[in-house]
């Protein structure tokens, strides 16, 4: 006799087996090439790692680092300014036709480069100490030395017109926009010039 509240077990379920997935085939990895295989030297880091500078004590300390840094930057920019480097350089001394301009001047010899070492032997031979004569042969030394100057500057915004028409055909800049830059140049001595002089007097430009 079978009691009402009690039901009969339903069958068991038969588990179905899934297949496994078939294994991905691994590939042997390639072999990279160490920079010591490849020759290459890499520099050696000092000893102890890289060196973190401890914050500043006080007020004064911190204005003598910012001191100190401002002075780095600033012989960095005047080195990146003598070198010729683009990001370094004023506005009036950036672009290729001015770099054309200051070779141009390089490359020759200029009579503004005599002009102060002139006008310093003509103030003291038209000084009111020297005789007549000597007063005399500085002024007219005074007269040859600007038409030799006027002359030599003329002949050099002719080279420096001649030369950017032919360099740069299609520049918006018309070449005199460059005279008074070039006539400039010419009157600083060759050591003293920024951006320095890249090439040799009597080069080809």
């Amino acid at each position: 006799m079978q009691l009402p509240f009690l039901r009969k077990p339903e069958p068991a379920a038969t588990a179905v087996e899934e297949p496994e997935p078939a294994a991905t085939p691994v590939r042997p990895r390639a072999h990279t090439p160490s920079k010591r295989d490849l020759g290459q030297v890499t520099p050696k880091r000092k000893a102890g790692g890289r060196v973190v500078q401890p914050p500043p004590a006080n007020r004064r300390e911190a204005l003598k680092r910012m001191r100190e840094k401002d002075r780095q930057s600033r012989a960095e920019a005047m080195a990146g300014m003598r070198e010729g480097k683009e990001e370094f350089l004023p506005p009036r001394d950036k672009g290729p036709e001015r770099s054309l301009v200051r070779d141009i001047v390089d490359a020759r010899r200029n009579v503004a480069s005599f002009f102060l070492p002139g006008l310093l032997v003509i103030m003291v031979g038209m000084s009111g100490a020297m005789p007549w004569q000597v007063q005399l042969g500085a002024q007219i030394l005074w007269v040859m030395m600007i038409v030799a100057v006027a002359i030599d500057s003329f002949i050099l915004t002719r080279q420096v017109r001649k030369l950017l028409l032919q360099r740069f055909p299609k520049s918006t800049t018309p070449p005199r926009r460059h005279y008074y830059y070039a006539i400039m140049r010419t009157f600083q001595f060759r050591r003293w010039r920024i951006p320095k002089a890249k090439v040799n007097i009597g080069q080809a430009v």
